[in-house]
């Protein structure tokens, strides 16, 4: 009977170590629990944090040349609606309104979540100010093409806007070779194939494709 409740009390001592043991490591994991919650959290505000701050002086740079190299595209786009006799060519202009004023807003917006604030640059600049930009029109360009109608500005918006999206496609690749910010990249992309497309485009509508 003495060897029976021996074995009983260690038996019941060994439970309770267990349980002990349990609640201990059920305690530890609920702290894991919440450092992982609060460590999750933190960890998503990390990655949100460092998803802004993933970036570096390629992705800023590609920005800040690209807002007002679009701003001139838009302006020059927006001259044909008044201004073009073809259709293929008012169509073309639409098109590179609607591709590329989205994107403004977009590299804005990084800019801005940089603590950089939104770019002041406007279309039209100085072939001074825009050299580090290829394909920038100059303050000539811009008032020989205001001038234009009819089918000489349909030639002469033609072959500035290929050699204003080659500019284009020259930054984007540029980006994608040194940039680091993914959505900047991912950008950088989608304006080398539809850049390079709308090029082919521009080429044959001047007879040259």
């Amino acid at each position: 009977m003495r060897n029976t409740r021996t074995s009983l009390v260690r038996r019941t001592a060994v439970m309770a170590t267990a349980v002990t043991a349990a609640l201990v490591l059920a305690g530890c994991g609920s702290d894991s629990g919440g450092d992982s919650q609060s460590g999750s959290g933190h960890s998503s505000a990390s990655a949100s944090a460092s998803s802004g701050a993933a970036h570096n002086d390629q992705d800023m740079a590609f920005a800040q040349g690209m807002i007002p190299h679009h701003q001139q595209a838009l302006e020059m786009a927006r001259l044909a609606a008044g201004r073009a006799s073809s259709p293929q060519v008012k169509d073309l202009a639409a098109r590179i309104e609607k591709a590329q004023d989205p994107e403004i807003r977009t590299m804005n917006g990084w800019l801005k979540g940089w603590g950089m604030g939104m770019s002041s640059a406007m279309p039209g600049m100085g072939h001074s100010a825009g050299s580090a930009m290829p394909g920038m029109m100059d303050a000539k360009d811009m008032a020989g093409l205001k001038k234009m109608s009819g089918k000489d500005f349909d030639s002469m918006f033609l072959t500035m806007m290929i050699e204003h999206h080659k500019g284009a496609v020259a930054m984007a690749r540029t980006e994608q070779a040194k940039g680091s910010y993914g959505p900047a990249t991912s950008m950088a992309g989608d304006i080398i194939d539809g850049q390079t497309a709308e090029i082919t485009e521009m080429n044959k509508l001047l007879g040259k494709g």
